[in-house]
């Protein structure tokens, strides 16, 4: 019924465009800010909001910060590790990458018109890009622009990474990118996976990006946009993305750790298992959909820790990603 309502609010409305523009490098003002601008979105509105970071590893909803980059180095080298809201995989950020989300209520949120303003911009400036699998922008087949996603009740954001002029190096240092993920990429290594627009056109600053990107956004979306900034105090949500509780979680013993890689996203799932039940359960992947993990640990924790009993514990009302985990995990018995 809300959907519905949402829908009728959102029926012949003209859409106005707002962008911000970020003056901190800081992960944590960045995140806090863009949940900020997500859940404070107005029914007729869509938000672009551009921002970077400096020196930060981010990692999706449900990763393991501690396996997916170098957490001692990047923090010796004065680093940052940030958890964001949305689902996917850890990404690498220095001031040679450029961060988008857009902001809108669900019945304005469209990923495929979102996702045509950035091959918009890279037209202006004549690269030529194409979308690849489940959230990727390639050019000349290799990546350069990461997406993820997020949605509660009807707010939802569209976020990504631009990469400009990246330093590769240090993508490959902090990032611990497993063997069977750049297998299913057809690559040896993080660094000859991705590529830099800058190496397609050397003319391309941070300025002329935002603006080809501004360009592209109110050409897709056929208006103005105007330029807005947020006053509102964020200090609870910069407190939030800051804490360790947030970033690294908290830890689950276990006796089991099963490792697969499924088409939709590798996942990583560790059983506390004592006299023949699984009494814990904690589920980390990359998968876009940030409820898989929750949904596969409240799946098998209570389950008898027989084949067939975890086997029997799939669910015709699970998303199929759920009862993949659940039969890997009763293989692995």
């Amino acid at each position: 019924m809300r959907c519905k309502q949402l829908e009728s609010r959102c029926l012949g409305m003209s859409l106005n465009l707002s962008y911000v523009v970020s003056d901190t490098t800081d992960v944590y003002e960045n995140l806090a800010t863009e949940e900020y601008l997500t859940f404070n979105t107005r029914d007729d509105e869509c938000i672009l909001f551009l921002w970077q970071n400096a020196n930060t590893v981010v990692i999706g909803k449900n990763q393991n910060a501690w396996k997916e980059c170098n957490v001692s180095l990047l923090k010796e080298e004065e680093g940052k590790v940030a958890r964001r809201m949305s689902g996917g995989g850890a990404v690498y950020h220095d001031l040679g990458n450029l961060n988008f989300t857009f902001c809108a209520k669900k019945c304005n949120f469209d990923k495929e018109k979102q996702t045509k303003v950035i091959l918009k911009a890279m037209e202006l400036l004549e690269i030529e890009a194409q979308i690849s699998g489940r959230n990727d922008l390639l050019i000349e087949g290799k990546k350069f622009s990461g997406h993820a996603y997020f949605n509660h009740q009807e707010f939802c954001y569209h976020h990504g990474t631009i990469m400009f002029d990246v330093n590769k190096d240090d993508v490959a240092k902090y990032l611990n990118v497993s063997k069977s993920k750049l297998d299913s990429k057809g690559v040896k290594s993080v660094k000859s996976r991705v590529i830099n627009i800058k190496e397609i056109n050397d003319k391309i600053t941070l300025r002329s990006l935002k603006v080809a990107f501004l360009k592209a956004f109110e050409k897709e979306y056929e208006g103005v946009a105007t330029r807005v900034k947020t006053d509102a105090s964020i200090k609870e949500l910069v407190d939030k993305y800051k804490s360790y509780e947030w970033v690294y979680g908290k830890d689950l013993p276990f006796t089991t750790e099963i490792t697969d890689r499924f088409s939709w996203g590798e996942t990583t799932v560790r059983l506390n298992v004592n006299e023949g039940f699984i009494i814990g359960c904690k589920c980390y992947t990359d998968a876009i959909d940030i409820k898989i993990a929750n949904s596969v640990s409240d799946s098998l924790t209570g389950v008898r820790y027989t084949l067939k009993d975890i086997y029997d514990s799939q669910n015709d009302s699970y998303k199929p990603m759920v009862n993949d985990v659940i039969r890997l995990v009763s293989e692995r018995v």
